[in-house]
């Protein structure tokens, strides 16, 4: 069975376009670590966000990353990037679920397999569990960054 990680951003914006419940459906449980956690709660996350992990549901598991294996990365990961590879790399069956390029190269660079928020919407959109179209609007109306040409490539597909 795999086991899915999140890091901050995919919760993020999931929540900010009201899409979150998807993860739920597709992968059951999501397990985040400790420092995402803390990033989701910070005082500079949206209220919304840090309202949803205040009260989250019983299918987020918070972990902590274990000090055993410390492969190294980029200094250009932050904790919760971090945190949540090395929580990936203790699941012999990991997806981790990732935004940031630096976050999702080093994590192919260990083998692990990933995916990012975009990745998300359009399973979930291809299992029929959202309006990929709608989602995506709602999605650019935030500050994730995407090109229109990627968004374009997606919807043709």
């Amino acid at each position: 069975m795999t086991v899915v990680i999140a890091d901050t951003s995919p919760l993020n914006y999931l929540i900010l376009i009201g899409d979150v419940d998807v993860l739920h459906q597709m992968y059951s449980t999501i397990i985040i670590p400790v420092e995402v956690l803390h990033e989701l709660t910070a005082a500079g996350a949206p209220a919304p966000v840090a309202s949803w992990i205040q009260n989250k549901p019983a299918w987020i598991e918070i972990r902590t990353a274990s000090a055993g294996i410390r492969p190294h990365l980029s200094d250009d990961l932050d904790s919760g990037e971090l945190a949540a590879i090395l929580l990936a790399l203790h699941e012999p069956d990991a997806l981790l679920l990732i935004d940031e390029a630096a976050g999702r190269n080093a994590a192919s660079g260990l083998g692990l397999a990933n995916t990012g928020t975009l990745g998300v919407l359009v399973a979930a959109g291809g299992a029929g569990l959202i309006d990929l179209t709608a989602s995506l609007a709602r999605l650019q109306a935030t500050n994730f960054r995407v090109s229109q040409s990627l968004l374009n490539r997606l919807l043709d597909q």
